[in-house]
Formats: C-alpha cells, sequence, structure tokens
C-alpha cells in the first residue's frame, strides 16, 4: 500500500460513521451492503420526487432563459451608454479649454478696453472744458475744477508726446490755447487783487484769503508759464513792502506823539541831587512823565498787556492819554509780529516755498520795514536815560521772538538781533552812568539832613527791585553784573554818607533805616532768595547787633561789662578776683535795682522814636529787650557762685521772672 493511499484511509477513519460503526462492532461488509441498500433507496426517492416536480423544473427552465435573454439586452444597453458617455466626458474638457480660452480673451479685450478708455477721457477735450475756461469767472469754483481738469490733460499731452503718440496731436492746438487763456484770465485776477491792497483803508488780509482760497492758480502758473508766474510773485513783493513800510512807518510815527512828554534825562540818574529849582508853585505834571525809579505798573507790558489789542493812535488822541515808551514800543513789536508772521506763513503757502527761499521772500518784503523800525529805535534810545524802559524792551524783544518760534516763524530772527544790538548797548551805557554818579555822589556837600532813609537809597531800592523782578522770568547775566556793580557803589554810599553822623549811634540808625528800605523793597517785589535782599539782610542783621549792643551799654553798661569780666575770672578759676569784687557788684545792684524799669521805658521811647518804620522799630525793641534778659541771666548765673553768693546785695536782686514779665509789657499787640 502506497503512502498516499494510507494517508486516505487515515482520513476515512477518522469520520463519525466509520467510528460509530467500528466502535459497534458490525462487520463491515454487512454494513457496506446495508448502506448501498439504502442509497439505492434514496435514489429511487429522488427520482420519483424529480418525476413529481418535473412541470416546475420546466417552467424554472423557461424561467431562466427568458432571464438570460434580459440580461443579454441590459449588456448591450449599457455598454451603449457607456460609449455614450465616454463621448461627453471627451465634449466637456473641449468645452472647458473653450470656456478658458474665451476668458482669456475677455480679460484682455477688457483691459484693453480699460487701458484705452482713459487714454481717451485724458486726452479728449470736452465742450464743459471749452466753456468754463473761456466764459466762467476765475473766481467760481467750477473754473478751479475744470482748471484742475486741464492742467491733467496738459501733464498727459506731455507724457505721450514723448511717447509721439499719433492721437495727441489732435488735441495739442486745443489745449495750448485754452492754457493761454487761462492763464490770460488768472494774471489778470492775481494782479486785479494785488491791486486792491493799495486801495485807502482797505483791508489787505481780505484779497491774501481770497489769493490763498486759489492758490491752485499759482501753481498752475509755475507749471505752464513761469514768466507770468513770476511776474505776479514780484508784482506781490513790490506792493506788500510798499504797503508794509507805509503803514508801519505811519504808525510809529503817530504812536510817538503819544509819549510822555517829560522823559528821563541826566538829571534822573541814581545819584543826581534831588532838584526843586523850578519855582515856588511849580508841581510836577504826572501825567506827563513816567516812573523812572520804580517799576509800578510798566511790567504789565511784559504779561497782561504782552499780547493786549495794539494801541490805536486817533481814538487815543480824543482822549489825550500819554503812554511810556516801552507800551508804545510794545505795540509796534506786536503789530509786526502779527503781520510778519501772517505774511510769512502765507507767502509760505501760496508760493510753494521752503523755508530758506520764504526767507529770502521775506526780507524783500520786510526789509525796508525793518530797517527803518531799527533806525526809529535806535534814535529813541539814544536819547533815552530810562534804564526800566529800555529793559522792559530788551524783554518784550525776547517774548516777541519766542512768540514768533511758537508760531513757527522765523523770519524776523535777525531783526530781533538788530534791535538787541541797539538796546543793550545803551542799557549798558546808562547802567554804567548811574553806576558812575553813585561812585561820585559828593557826601561833603549834600550830606543827610537827618537818620532817615537817603533819597538815593530809595531810588536805589526802588530801581534794583524793579529791574530785579524784570529780570527774574528771563534771567540775563550781563544784567546781573551790571546790578553787582551797582549795589557794590550804593554799599559804599550808604557808608559815606553815614559817616557825616558824627556820633556812632547816628550812624547806625541811618545805616538800619537805609538797610532795612531796600531789603524791604527788594523783598516786597522780588523772589526772597535774591543776592540783593540776601547781602541787605545780613549788613541789617550786623548793624542791628551792634545798635542794640550800644543802647544797653547805655543803660546797663556797667552790668554788662562786670558780667563778662565775672564769667572770664570764673572760667579761669579766679575766684580771688571775684571776691574783690564785692563793693563793685553791690553798686551794680542797687543801680539796677533802682533803675531797670525806668531804664526799660527809656529804651522803649529811644528805639521806636528812632525808627520810621514802626515794625522795625518794634523787632529792634524786642531784640534788645531779649538780649537785656540774657545778659541779666548770665549775671545772675555768676551772683549764684561762691564766694559772691554771700554778698548781702544779692537780696535785692530781683526775680528774673519779674524781669521777663515786665517785658512782655512791651511787646506789639500786632
Amino acid at each position: 500500500m502506497s503512502h498516499s493511499e494510507e494517508e486516505n484511509l487515515q482520513d476515512h477513519l477518522q469520520e463519525d460513521i466509520v467510528k460509530e460503526a467500528l466502535a459497534s462492532g458490525q462487520d463491515l461488509r454487512e454494513y457496506s451492503k446495508q448502506v448501498e441498500v439504502e442509497l439505492a433507496s434514496c435514489e429511487q426517492a429522488s427520482i420519483q420526487d424529480y418525476i413529481s416536480q418535473a412541470g416546475n423544473i420546466a417552467q424554472l427552465h423557461t424561467q431562466i432563459s427568458s432571464c438570460d435573454g434580459i440580461l443579454a439586452r441590459m449588456e448591450n444597453l449599457l455598454l451603449s451608454f457607456q460609449t455614450d458617455l465616454g463621448s461627453i466626458s471627451s465634449e466637456i474638457l473641449t468645452l472647458q479649454q473653450e470656456s478658458v480660452d474665451m476668458n482669456l480673451r475677455l480679460k484682455n479685450r477688457q483691459s484693453v478696453r480699460g487701458e484705452l478708455s482713459q487714454f481717451v477721457d485724458d486726452l479728449v477735450v470736452t465742450e464743459q472744458l471749452i466753456t468754463t475756461i473761456m466764459e466762467t469767472p476765475v473766481s467760481e469754483q467750477q473754473f478751479l475744477e475744470q482748471l484742475q481738469v486741464l492742467d491733467h490733460k496738459i501733464e498727459f499731452l506731455k507724457e505721450q508726446s514723448f511717447r509721439e503718440a499719433r492721437a495727441a496731436q489732435d488735441v495739442k492746438d486745443v489745449l495750448e490755447k485754452l492754457k493761454i487763456k487761462a492763464v490770460a484770465k488768472i494774471r489778470e485776477y492775481f494782479l486785479l487783487k494785488i491791486n486792491q491792497f493799495k486801495k485807502p483803508l482797505a483791508n489787505y488780509q481780505i484779497p491774501q484769503n481770497a489769493m490763498l482760497r486759489f492758490k491752485f492758480y499759482f501753481q498752475f502758473l509755475q507749471k505752464v508759464n513761469r514768466e507770468v508766474a513770476s511776474e505776479v510773485r514780484e508784482e506781490y513783493i513790490d506792493t506788500m513792502s510798499k504797503i508794509m513800510f507805509s503803514y508801519f512807518k505811519s504808525y510809529s510815527g503817530r504812536l510817538a506823539k503819544l509819549q510822555f512828554e517829560e522823559s528821563a534825562s541826566r538829571e534822573d540818574l541814581l545819584g543826581a541831587e534831588e532838584s526843586q529849582s523850578k519855582g515856588f508853585f511849580f508841581k510836577p505834571s504826572l501825567k506827563n512823565k513816567t516812573t523812572v525809579f520804580s517799576v509800578g505798573s510798566r511790567d504789565e507790558v511784559l504779561s497782561a498787556e504782552l499780547e493786549a489789542p495794539i494801541i490805536v493812535p486817533h481814538a487815543q488822541q480824543k482822549t489825550d492819554q500819554r503812554y511810556p515808551h516801552e507800551m508804545l514800543f510794545r505795540s509796534v513789536q506786536y503789530a509786526l509780529v502779527d503781520n510778519a508772521c501772517r505774511e510769512f506763513l502765507f507767502i509760505s503757502e501760496f508760493f510753494m516755498l521752503d523755508t530758506n527761499t520764504a526767507q529770502e521772500l521775506f526780507n524783500n518784503i520786510f526789509g525796508k520795514t525793518l530797517s527803518v523800525l531799527v533806525k526809529q529805535a535806535d534814535s529813541f534810545i539814544s536819547d533815552s536815560f530810562d534804564c526800566l524802559s529800555v529793559f522792559l524792551c530788551i524783554h518784550l524783544v525776547q517774548r516777541y521772538q519766542l512768540l514768533c518760534h511758537k508760531r513757527c516763524v522765523g523770519g524776523l530772527d535777525r531783526y530781533w538781533e538788530n534791535l538787541n544790538g541797539v538796546l543793550w548797548p545803551r542799557l549798558s551805557n546808562v547802567m554804567q552812568m548811574n553806576i558812575v554818579s553813585v561812585r561820585e555822589f559828593d557826601t561833603t556837600r549834600r550830606r543827610p539832613a537827618d537818620v532817615r532813609p537817603h533819597y538815593s537809597t530809595r531810588r536805589y531800592a526802588e530801581f534794583s527791585a524793579a529791574m530785579v523782578g524784570i529780570n527774574e522770568t528771563f534771567p540775563h547775566e550781563q544784567m546781573n553784573r551790571l546790578l553787582a556793580m551797582l549795589q557794590e557803589e550804593v554799599e559804599g554810599l550808604i557808608l559815606r554818607l553815614a559817616s557825616q553822623f558824627p556820633t556812632r549811634k547816628e550812624q547806625l540808625l541811618f545805616l538800619i533805616n537805609n538797610y532795612d528800605l531796600v531789603m524791604s523793597i527788594v523783598i516786597e517785589r522780588t523772589k526772597d532768595d535774591s543776592k540783593e535782599s540776601e547781602t541787605f539782610r545780613e549788613q541789617l542783621k550786623t548793624r542791628s547787633e551792634e545798635f542794640v549792643s550800644l543802647v544797653l551799654e547805655n543803660h546797663f553798661g556797667h552790668l554788662i561789662q562786670w558780667s563778662k569780666e565775672a564769667e572770664r575770672k570764673l572760667d579761669a578759676g579766679d575766684l580771688e578776683g571775684l571776691r574783690a569784687e564785692e563793693k563793685r557788684v553791690s553798686n551794680i545792684i542797687g543801680d539796677f535795682s533802682r533803675d531797670w524799669k525806668k531804664s526799660l521805658d527809656s529804651i522803649n521811647g529811644e528805639i521806636l522814636s528812632s525808627f520810621p518804620n514802626l515794625k522795625l522799630g518794634t523787632s529792634l525793641l524786642q531784640q534788645a529787650l531779649t538780649t537785656l534778659v540774657q545778659y541779666y541771666h548770665r549775671f545772675s548765673r555768676v551772683l549764684g557762685v561762691a564766694p559772691l553768693s554771700q554778698i548781702a546785695a544779692t537780696g535785692q536782686l530781683i526775680n528774673i521772672h519779674q524781669l521777663m514779665v515786665e517785658v512782655k509789657r512791651y511787646k506789639p499787640n500786632f
């Protein structure tokens, strides 16, 4: 038996039926026959079933044949549909390609049409353009709009001419004629507006505003006809130059008639002698003369009046009102600032100029005007001895220069420099005259009549306070140096005047009164930390201490002198020396106990009557009484030390508290 047969036999042995037959112990031959019989029986039964179902099978066969026909037809239909779909897909691809091509052609045509339409629009000259340029007045808004259209077409024509476009030649003549007509009308319009400036009492700002509204016209002239543009600009410069020169020359001349009739002279220097030689019934006319040494309300020209309306001469002449020079100077300069700033901004905008070119044009307009104003200022300043007026003018120049810069106009910078070149030398010169007048003050011929403040000190106090007050906002180092020189000379003058008194007490009274006057006025009108107030405060303190010591020496000199000597001996340990002072100190105690109240009354009357300034006198009285209490305390402290504590006279000593209570009686109620 082969290997494959053996494997086949093994497979059959694994079948359930074979396993059951082997398990039952039956004979396989019998079992085989039995199976064959069963198979034959089943075959016969199957044949009978088939015969019985023969009709159904025939019917099924017919139906299957019919289905095969239907499926064949369906197969043909689907094959035809597949063929049709293939042709449709090909047509769709063809249509898609045609659509892309058509879209590209459409875009190309639209692009060409847009360019061509814009080209035609830029080049064609419409009936409205021709009619407006030829017939519409220049002052109409419609003319401005159509002129902008014409300007665009002229620029476009130039561009196309460079490209040698034939269509440009068709409209060249028409545009040229329109350009000539527009230039002629604009030239006539501008010259008419400029001529309106020349009319008497005309406000030139009105036609200026009209010109500024149509500033495109000048821009158009510069593009198409520079000769006409230059003509308009030169006519404007010439006209405005004459107007400004005439206005400011006339205005400053009429203002000069409003100045105070009497002005400062050489007789109004700090060291000049007070003059009353004009007759017994002479009274100075204050309304016709400004203050020379005190500023009063004159410094308002730098604050409240700085940007106030300018002075109108004919209106003020009716009221016969007069002004100090700095007020008239302010009015002229403020009028100049307003007109110059407006003019600078106008020419920069209207003529479309950069800063340097605008400055050159501005100088052409205002050159003669600024020159005459500088000459007029120089003419007045050269004869002025009023330092306050000149210094106020210097600060006006500085403030108006800042105002111009705030308005972004630097056209007047050179003018301000020229004014300073006139004002500062004169101010320095007059300040030096004042310094020399103080230095050369003859104290022997003009000695002080009493210990009250001297007139020259009052002049200096008012003058110094005024100059320092003005100089605080915008400090000038040059002025600080001049004031320092003046202060040094005044301090020397006060000392020289004081030396004319025979006694030291009178000298101190004079010094204290003068120092107090200067310090009071300077502190009242300037900052507390000014150099002038600090210097005179120190001088006043030193002289006050000396005066207090002198007054106390006159009334309590023995007590004060002995207290100082006794303290020195006590510090040196000289007890024997102190013991030898018993008789002397007993006399001092007796004198003090007897006269101290009377002496206090005497000191009170002496000090208060010596000073016209009650506040100063009261302050010095309190200083003297305080110093007395301190000396008495020292005196009592020394007497409390052995061997002086055993002196019988110490029983006469008043209590220090009693002295302090009595001192408080002299304390002021204010």
